[in-house]
């Protein structure tokens, strides 16, 4: 009996193994043609089953990395390393740099290129990332304490829309609003007192933007001139400009050579005693980051701040931030700050985490409901605002004079708020898309693409209620 059970238990481990051996054979298949997401499964078993195996702790790592999920990567990269699996510290090092942890992630790169090169090995690829990852290092260590109070993710196409800047702030608009053209839409800036503009062009024979300015003289516009090669560097875009209200510090962003990923946010000054401009300084983290950071914008009269970032955020949207200005610049402490709460407060993990003041965030936070109070309708007593044409607007039901058009205007605003709660609902679930790991993601693709469906047919629908609506109201 004893015999039996001994030989049942051992086909079942040489079963097991087999199992195993053939999962592991695939994985490795799948793993060597870039198929990391197909392969992670069968790793992360093998993973779990035996943890201290080098490399298992390196094939899911990668995996992990490649799909998208760095943090995830990080331990399982770290054992690798420490296991000394073959090039783990290159591998090691990506992770830590896309989670900003730079101080890691040099160590381990300079590490790993002094035990190349003694073995007479040179890697470029590690050379470049090393490069990068000091780069990241020193921005990281400049990271602004500020007080971020709000945050709102909008339409790219018209995220100047949402900025509510004083008068004293001057006047942001786009391109296309200023010059009435089909343009691409880009900022334009117009100082406080309405004789300068700022904007950005894409010259003829060359294929980046460069940052324009005019004036205004006898109240008309002069041709707008180039701003000089320490702003236009070339090569590299510059664009969405604002020029605070001493008149010689300007804000705009670029993606030259000194920007940290995609466009970065820059200062200069103008020193108009000889029509120069100071050096351009990139103003650092948490502003700039990896992704496309730009329109720096100082409201001095409301004490409120704004930029905006495509950080984490899907195709065609952006995340416009909102933030104390401070009055001297101060920063994290590097050394006596966690590295890992450091990496979230660059990146802007939570806005509630930049609180160090709640007294002074709720100040700010009642100056921007002011602001969006001013920006809103002219009339508190006014229930909507319908447009029936460029001569009418709608405030109150009282204003439609036919039943059938009153009828029709009570369900065109059920549809519009159907489409608001659809449209946020979508926006939750970019979000989570935005944010969430590969197999969220993969999860996630189908319900967005519901949603979306939904969305625009409750577009169509609303689109169609409102001509109801004006064809009730004009016609009787």
């Amino acid at each position: 009996m004893m015999m039996k059970k001994y030989i049942v238990l051992l086909w079942l481990s040489l079963t097991s193994l087999a199992l195993s051996a053939q999962t592991l054979a695939e994985a490795r298949k799948l793993y060597a043609d870039g198929k990391f997401e197909e392969a992670m499964p069968a790793f992360e078993k093998l993973v779990k089953a035996t943890p201290t195996n080098a490399n298992y702790n390196l094939w899911y790592g990668v995996c992990a990395l490649r799909t998208g999920d760095a943090e995830e990567a990080l331990p399982y990269l770290q054992t690798a390393v420490k296991r000394k699996a073959q090039d783990s510290q290159l591998f090691l090092a990506e992770a830590c740099n896309e989670l900003y942890l730079f101080e890691e992630a040099v160590n381990t790169l300079e590490t790993y290129l002094a035990d190349l090169k003694k073995r007479r090995k040179s890697s470029p690829e590690a050379e470049a990332l090393l490069e990068d990852c000091r780069n990241g290092l020193r921005m990281i260590r400049g990271v602004e304490q500020v007080m971020i109070i709000d945050s709102m993710v909008v339409d790219k196409a018209d995220f100047v829309a949402h900025y509510k800047l004083g008068e004293d702030a001057g006047s942001l608009l786009t391109t296309r609003q200023f010059f009435g053209t089909e343009n691409d839409g880009n900022a334009l800036f117009i100082t406080e007192l309405g004789d300068k503009l700022y904007y950005s062009q894409m010259l003829p024979n060359d294929s980046t933007l460069s940052l324009m300015t005019a004036q205004k003289l006898n109240g008309e516009w002069s041709d707008p001139t180039i701003l000089p090669e320490e702003i236009n560097e070339a090569g590299s875009n510059s664009a969405y400009p604002f020029v605070m209200p001493d008149g010689v510090t300007i804000y705009y962003a670029s993606d030259n050579e000194d920007s940290f990923g995609g466009y970065d946010i820059f200062v200069t000054r103008h020193d108009p005693t000889d029509d120069t401009y100071f050096t351009p300084e990139n103003i650092g983290m948490p502003f700039n980051s990896r992704f496309n950071d730009y329109m720096y914008a100082i409201d001095e009269f409301n004490n409120l701040g704004w930029f905006v970032s495509d950080r984490y955020q899907p195709e065609g949207k952006v995340c416009i931030y909102v933030f104390i200005p401070n009055e001297a610049k101060s920063v994290y402490s590097f050394e006596n700050t966690d590295a890992e709460k450091l990496a979230r407060l660059a990146k802007i993990h939570a806005i509630q985490e930049t609180w160090s003041d709640q007294t002074e965030v709720k100040d700010a936070q009642r100056r921007l409901a002011s602001l969006d109070d001013a920006f809103s309708a002219p009339e508190s007593n006014y229930e909507f605002e319908f447009v029936l044409n460029d001569e009418k607007t709608y405030y109150n039901m009282t204003d439609f004079k036919s039943a059938q058009a009153r009828t029709a205007f009570e369900r065109y605003r059920q549809l519009e708020q159907a489409y608001l709660n659809q449209q946020m609902e979508l926006m939750k679930y970019r979000e989570q898309y935005a944010t969430g790991n590969a197999r969220l993601k993969e999860q996630m693709k189908p319900i967005i693409l519901k949603a979306e469906q939904q969305e625009q047919e409750l577009f169509v629908q609303l689109k169609e209620a409102g001509k109801e609506v004006r064809r009730l109201t004009i016609n009787n």
